[in-house]
């Protein structure tokens, strides 16, 4: 080993050391909200937090009615990110609001192996929020972790237009709460100047699947992730392109993210039913001491019978031994009632859990759409124009996919972007498709639906072939009878010639 390369390791020993020694602080941290103004530019500048403060970072954010608030953010001076820890493999930007929403914007993906700068465009409907950058293990995580690295200072416009702010949003950085403890797992034996980030992300995906228990409670879903993972790592050691070795890697996140979550629903669902075992277990022990009294109660029944007729007691002690049993009957009574109140109070506490476990899991699983969203409209995008309104996700299909203007054939080139848009589509599980074709109104209107309900159907069949259940589909043909333009002009024609594949959120 030169000289050269023994000092570099010392570099980086030295560099993790004290990234562990910093993760063991919790550090209170504090940025303000930005109330953007519509159709205004605003800048914002980034500071660099002490975790590595020569990071710096712009922004230009403008919010628009058509598509929220688009943000432009520059970033320079970025270190390796397993500088800070070696479970830590990209940078995510996030959208914090004052009510507490977190919205995970997109990754900032690295560029070269010393410090680098980069870019990132994305947009979200927040009007109010913070900006910060976190240090990640994947660019899936739903929430950010401790290790900020960037945070906004306060607003300035071009023009010297004041920009309000909002109450200042508190949380805690420079701490690492994915690596606290010191069983959860890193990515190990790994050379980091060479492995691509996608692949770095997806092996602490998949470790972290692991230790969140799915080997246990989701082991289908962890070994297709490591399947995955394997074909990405061949892929990337065979030399294919990079694009290739990225959408394959990616693919793995997603799955060991799956494979994470349903572990950790599997395992509450478990500690569920062990509670509710042990509160049949003292209700039962409950049963038993009644009918613990209710024996005592026969045998002093018994005693009091066999004493009177064998003593002929006096009244005095007859008395007092039917005062006796009636107090024991009293309390044998009032035991009772009290069981029978428990049995409906503990009826009624488990509804209420239910009732709240379930709307909890529906709040949770629309708020993992509405923060993954923006990820999946970018991928439809590019098959289609793509629209966000209170239908859903509407991506519509060009006319290029078909081989004439009025058959249900497919175009034989675009094939390979329905077998494209077929597998992404199966992965979105959490969604019900509706399918809609619409055409022109030259011809008869019975020839026409007809042509409609035929290309609905054939894409429905399509997506089907491709693992989308039938299950989670509907298509319609609407013939002319929605048009979205007149049909006196050809390019309006062209317009209403449509077919429309509306993605539902299905948190059922």
């Amino acid at each position: 080993m030169t000289f050269s390369k023994a000092l570099l390791h010392l570099l980086i020993i030295m560099v993790a050391s004290v990234a562990f020694v910093f993760a063991q602080v919790d550090v209170p941290r504090k940025t303000n909200a930005v109330t953007y103004p519509l159709d205004h530019e605003v800048m914002v500048s980034f500071r660099g937090t002490t975790r590595y403060p020569r990071m710096k970072g712009e922004a230009v954010i403008e919010r628009t009615n058509k598509n929220g608030t688009e943000i432009s953010l520059s970033v320079s001076k970025m270190p390796r990110p397993f500088e800070l820890g070696a479970g830590y493999a990209t940078y995510v930007l996030w959208a914090i609001s004052p009510n507490g929403q977190v919205d995970n914007l997109g990754e900032i993906k690295r560029r070269g192996f010393w410090e680098f700068d980069s870019k990132i465009k994305v947009t979200t409907p927040l009007q109010t929020f913070a900006l910060i950058v976190t240090a990640e293990p994947h660019f899936l995580v739903s929430r950010p972790s401790q290790e900020i690295m960037l945070e906004n200072l306060n607003p300035y416009s071009r023009s010297g237009r004041t920009i309000a702010t909002t109450t200042t949003i508190q949380y805690f950085g420079n701490s690492s709460d994915y690596f606290r403890d010191a069983r959860t797992p890193q990515i190990a034996d790994v050379d980091y100047r060479r492995t691509p980030t996608a692949i770095l992300q997806a092996t602490q995906a998949v470790a972290l699947a692991r230790f969140a228990g799915a080997e246990r409670d989701a082991l289908d879903e962890l070994q297709q992730a490591e399947v995955l993972l394997r074909n990405a790592e061949s892929a990337w050691k065979a030399g294919r392109d990079e694009e290739y070795v990225d959408i394959a890697a990616r693919k793995a996140i997603s799955e060991a993210v799956k494979a994470e979550t349903t572990a950790s629903i599997r395992r509450n669902a478990r500690e569920k039913r062990n509670e509710a075992l042990r509160r049949d277990a003292e209700l039962r022990a409950a049963e038993n001491k009644f009918d613990d009294a209710q024996s005592n109660i026969s045998d002093l029944r018994a005693q009091l019978a066999a004493e009177t007729r064998a003593k002929e007691l006096a009244e005095r002690d007859a008395e007092n031994y039917a005062n006796q049993l009636r107090d024991l009957k009293a309390e044998y009574d009032a035991l009772r009632r009290e069981t029978q109140d428990a049995k409906i109070r503990l009826a009624a506490f488990e509804a209420r859990q239910k009732a709240l476990e379930e709307e909890r899991d529906k709040d949770r699983r629309l708020n993992e759409l509405k923060a993954n969203s923006s990820i999946l409209v970018r991928s439809l995008g590019r098959f289609g124009k793509v629209d966000e309104n209170e239908r859903g996700i509407v991506m519509t299909l060009e006319e290029n996919y078909w081989s004439g203007l009025r058959v249900s054939s497919f175009n034989e080139a675009n094939a390979s972007k329905l077998d494209e848009l077929g597998r992404l589509l199966a992965q979105t599980a959490d969604y019900d498709i509706k399918i809609e074709s619409h055409t022109d109104d030259r011809g008869e209107a019975d020839e026409l639906e007809i042509l409609t309900k035929e290309r609905a159907q054939a894409i429905e069949d399509k997506l089907m072939s491709l693992g989308v259940p039938a299950s989670r589909m509907e298509s319609k043909g609407y013939g002319a009878t929605v048009p979205v333009a007149s049909n006196a002009t050809r390019a309006n024609r062209a317009k209403n010639r449509r077919v429309q594949i509306i993605l539902v959120p299905n948190i059922n």
